[in-house]
């Protein structure tokens, strides 16, 4: 009878996991270059034969693929990147990889997140423009030019997140591996004056969100029920 408190509990405890990513996507539906985390869980299977039960693990959780929207800023120092490629800035923590393309110039010519951590070239080298020749104009390539004279180019970057992944502070991934400089692809470049808006569908969150409080709901009903099965037959074998 017992086995059921461990099962529902294991379920709580996934179904909690989930309600804690959920949050955290509403939480970030409108942080720019924000990617939803999603939850996967599987069956553990403990015993064998009859006396084998099913309970659910903890859950992995794993980094949506989906590119948000593009809104154009206007803003020349924005810039939002078309494809399967990331941003990599100088952190702290290492190198940091985002989606979140609002870049600003110092007085001495780095080119810096809205943190001021350092953006990378595509050689992990911190990016140095001219501070006397003014804001760079930036192909579809990522190539930056200021007075049509090349003066370096964004770094853009491939890695696999992985299970488990590492956010550092709301839009950034630390990555497990080194990232590689993703050259010569059509399929992939940046766009200026734009920035990527966070792929959350906030009333598809919501939707998950209420799913995931009745079945909570649901559990802890079924572990009181459970409970109070197992009291009544302690008290009455008990009373033998």
């Amino acid at each position: 009878m017992q086995d059921g408190l461990y099962v529902a509990l294991s379920s709580q405890i996934a179904l909690e996991r989930r309600l804690n990513t959920i949050a955290d996507n509403v939480a970030n539906a409108s942080t720019v270059g924000f990617r939803a985390t999603g939850v996967k869980f599987e069956d553990i299977v403990s015993g064998v034969g009859q006396k084998s039960m099913a309970f659910v693990s903890t859950g992995d959780t794993y980094l949506s693929t989906q590119s948000g929207g593009l809104r154009q800023t206007g803003n020349p120092l924005d810039f939002a990147i078309k494809g399967d490629a990331w941003f990599g800035i100088q952190t702290p923590a290492g190198t940091v990889m985002t989606r979140d393309g609002r870049f600003t110039m110092t007085e001495n010519g780095e080119l810096v997140t809205v943190e001021g951590y350092p953006v990378l070239d595509a050689g992990g080298a911190p990016i140095q423009l001219d501070p006397r020749e003014g804001v760079p104009e930036a192909s579809a390539d990522g190539m930056l030019l200021q007075n049509g004279r090349p003066v370096g180019a964004l770094g853009l970057y491939s890695f696999d997140p992985g299970l488990n992944f590492t956010r550092y502070a709301n839009s950034g991934i630390i990555p497990n591996n080194p990232p590689e400089p993703v050259v010569d692809r059509i399929d992939v470049g940046v766009a200026q004056g734009f920035v990527e808006e966070s792929n959350v569908n906030p009333v598809l969150e919501m939707t998950h969100l209420i799913t995931v409080q009745r079945a909570f709901e649901n559990t802890a009903a079924l572990m009181r029920s459970n409970d109070q099965t197992f009291s009544e037959a302690v008290r009455t074998l008990g009373s033998k």
